[in-house]
């Protein structure tokens, strides 16, 4: 029995064919798996099944019946329900109203709090955040990851019989993605279906019943999860064979590009290290360990209290970003969209915005030259865009990634901090972030690069350091280091490993 189907699906945006002609059964009791490189058509697969855009071609039939969704309170009424990649969190809302946003009941008019708030509290248990998360505090103190779940308790309404999840682990750490995996089991076994997004593929093997894979906005396979292993998964998304996913090690130079000496902010205490031009600094440690923390304070963005920051073995005074991108630092935060992206602006303005003195002639911007500059990146990055001129909200994440870099090699740092850099792109997008970082140290940047990912920082990095509660606790070489070593520094079990 099929719950939800797809037939035909077509979808253009402008001269983009985002889908073509996509047919696909979604049966209840099951979860489908959707992946593919980011711009396969993904997101607009979900978004016509929301009622968000409508199909060009093409019908979505629930329970056997056509079906033509004006908005999306009408796909919510068929028991569809999409949780999207990017939390669309009301910041003054408290966490209670964000997750029943659209459905706070009222009496006369008039909100029960009480009930609300009752409401909110057993759905923080049921992700395990009761005491962690207070329902009435609003939302614009949360983090990336309790954001996220947020949405994602959004979505787990009365009557959801179909429910969609596109990348819903991005941001989450272990402990709350297992959490999210005995949840999705437990709708599974209540007869919902689910649709589920994800570029970590070991993710689709352990939750999924079977994986659909779209290529360029075909659906070129649908296939049992059991048995299909990631590296057909991978051939089948890309068209090809990437082989190995990481290059060669062993870089550096003599000189120190970025030296910390006992760096102390609000998050952060006595925090120490070199980074010498040309080489991978891996940053590690578990969720709130201090690392986001860390690339701020030399960034410029949280003040320090104590300890100095060298640049060249020059000190330098960081009150604001641009002291620090005067001295030569860039960052790539962990969230792109928060705090690095214009998503209202095209593609050239946020490439453009950090190198104004590239892009001017006596103080008056040359459009020309600014062109020239961004056109030359986008090109080099393979930023897949119709025009330099697109707004950047409408590109895929690992283009909207791509965008950021570019900005930084327009500005040619000679220190550049990566916060999660892949978080929530696919693996061919990660390959040529992996082949970029690669490139930019064989020419001399030096580059820090924070990962949740263990595979990440053991194929990428020269020298990987760990934090614990807001320290460096400990540092090791890339070629001796393991994720065994590794875990029992950031959970401090130094001496249980050393034993």
């Amino acid at each position: 029995m099929t719950l939800v189907a797809v037939r035909g699906i077509a979808k253009w945006f402008g001269v983009v064919q985002a889908l073509k002609g996509v047919s696909l059964d979604l049966p209840p009791a099951s979860v489908t798996a959707l992946v593919g490189e980011n711009g396969a058509g993904k997101s607009t697969l979900l978004r016509i099944l929301e009622g968000e855009h409508a199909p060009d071609a093409g019908t979505i039939l629930v329970d056997g019946r056509e079906v033509r969704f004006a908005s999306a309170r009408e796909a919510h009424e068929a028991g569809i329900r999409v949780v999207h990649q990017e939390p669309e969190i009301i910041p003054g809302l408290s966490v209670a109203e964000n997750v029943f946003i659209g459905d706070l009941r009222s009496r006369l008019g008039l909100v029960d709090w009480s009930e609300l708030l009752g409401r909110a509290r057993l759905m923080l248990a049921r992700f395990g955040l009761e005491g962690a998360i207070d329902p009435r505090a609003p939302c614009r103190g949360l983090g990336p990851a309790q954001r996220q779940l947020i949405e994602i308790m959004r979505g787990l309404r009365p009557g959801v019989r179909l429910l969609c999840l596109d990348e819903p682990t991005s941001s989450l750490t272990e402990e709350e993605a297992h959490r999210l995996f005995g949840i999705v089991r437990a709708l599974r076994a209540e007869g919902v279906g689910v649709v589920y997004i994800s570029h970590r593929l070991r993710e689709v093997g352990a939750i999924a019943d079977r994986v659909a894979i779209l290529r360029d906005g075909e659906l070129v396979a649908v296939e049992p999860a059991a048995g299909l292993d990631e590296a057909r998964m991978v051939r089948l998304m890309v068209g090809r064979d990437l082989g190995d996913l990481f290059g060669h090690r062993g870089r550096g130079r003599p000189e120190v590009a970025l030296e910390l000496r006992d760096v102390t902010t609000a998050k952060v205490r006595g925090c120490s290290l070199t980074l010498r031009a040309g080489e991978v600094l891996g940053l590690g440690g578990l969720v709130g360990a201090g690392r986001s923390e860390l690339a701020r304070a030399i960034f410029g963005v949280d003040r320090l209290l104590a300890g100095e920051v060298l640049v060249r073995g020059r000190p330098v005074r960081l009150r604001a970003p641009a002291d620090a991108i005067l001295a030569g630092i860039g960052l790539v935060p962990e969230d792109r969209r928060q705090e690095a992206l214009l998503l209202l602006r095209s593609v050239r303005d946020n490439v453009s915005l950090c190198v104004p003195e590239r892009v001017s002639r006596a103080g008056f911007l040359d459009r020309r030259s600014e062109g020239r500059l961004v056109r030359q990146l986008v090109g080099r990055l393979a930023v897949k865009t119709p025009t330099i001129e697109q707004e950047v909200r409408k590109l895929s994440g690992g283009n909207q990634q791509k965008v950021v870099f570019a900005r930084w090699l327009a500005r040619e740092p000679r220190v550049l901090v990566l916060d999660e850099p892949t978080r929530g792109i696919d693996v061919g997008a990660k390959l040529e972030i992996y082949r970029l970082i690669e490139e930019l140290a064989a020419s001399g940047i030096a580059i820090l690069v924070i990962s949740s990912e263990m595979p990440e920082l053991l194929g990428l990095t020269d020298r990987i350091a760990v934090m614990r509660e807001g320290r460096i606790v400990g540092e090791l070489p890339t070629p001796s280091a393991t994720e065994e070593a590794l875990l029992a520094l950031a959970m401090g079990q130094e001496r249980r490993e050393a034993a």
